[in-house]
């Protein structure tokens, strides 16, 4: 009897707000290339559904998202560089998405995990949660223009610490410092994002849409040449140093 097949990424309707739940509860919602897009189409899916007002990333299970699937990189024959090629659309879709975007997060939020909830317009996180941006720890660069990104949205000297030092920040501070709007019981997270995403989703559309294009008016160039100094950076470090092999997970 075949093992069932499990969708990386599973989206749901309630009305004109759309909820996209990472699906690998198993791995922490760790990515591998079959993940990135599943998550790149769910985004441009949402994009192009005219029904679709605002859409809520959530994850499945224990965390949010660990990150890329190191485990899975690591196996033996990995296909290393199809992790990139569909590392990179996803990111696209995230700078590119023009609706209102709410990340409710729990758990662990680290890596991809972390980065992709700076493309995030409204992000609540629960109390207890646990992020994490590791790249210096596994010897490589930043990545999803957090090098830009974390600086433009909490300031430089607290983006150079976090990345720098590659430590835990909790919920409560991620908070405090602007990763997320609000810190909440975990039990209270799902009904707070359902209440935000409702509330925008009221409003006149075309006008949430181009409130948010102004909020983000630039930041597709600024974040497209981010990325690719990164990716260059990345090479360099590869180069030096080989590839990355220390975990990132939660203890």
């Amino acid at each position: 009897m075949s093992t069932p097949t499990i969708e990386p990424v599973l989206v749901s309707d309630a009305g004109s707000v759309r909820t996209v739940t990472l699906n690998n509860p198993g791995r922490l919602n760790a990515f591998n290339p079959a993940g990135f897009r599943a998550l790149t189409k769910a985004l441009d899916d949402a994009a192009a559904d005219s029904t679709v007002a605002v859409v809520v990333i959530e994850g499945a299970g224990k965390a949010f998202s660990s990150g890329v699937d190191l485990r899975a990189l690591s196996e033996p024959g990995a296909d290393t560089a199809d992790f990139g090629l569909a590392f990179a659309p996803l990111i696209v879709a995230l700078v590119e998405f023009p609706k209102p975007l709410i990340a409710a997060v729990h758990g662990a939020a680290v890596g991809i995990g972390l980065t992709m909830l700076l493309f995030c317009d409204v992000v609540y996180v629960a109390e207890d949660a646990r992020l994490r941006a590791p790249f210096t720890s596994l010897g490589t660069a930043p990545e999803a223009a957090s090098s830009w990104m974390l600086p433009k949205v909490i300031g430089t000297q607290r983006a150079s610490e976090l990345l720098l030092t590659a430590r835990w920040v909790s919920g409560v501070e991620a908070a405090e410092i602007g990763i997320a709007v609000a810190a909440v019981p975990v039990d209270q997270l799902q009904a707070r994002v359902q209440e935000s995403a409702a509330q925008i989703a009221g409003n006149v559309g075309p006008a949430v849409l181009a409130a948010k294009k102004l909020l983000r008016q630039g930041w597709v160039e600024e974040a497209r040449a981010a990325v690719q100094r990164e990716d260059d950076a990345a090479r360099e470090l590869i180069r030096q140093l080989g590839s990355f092999a220390k975990g990132a997970l939660p203890n």
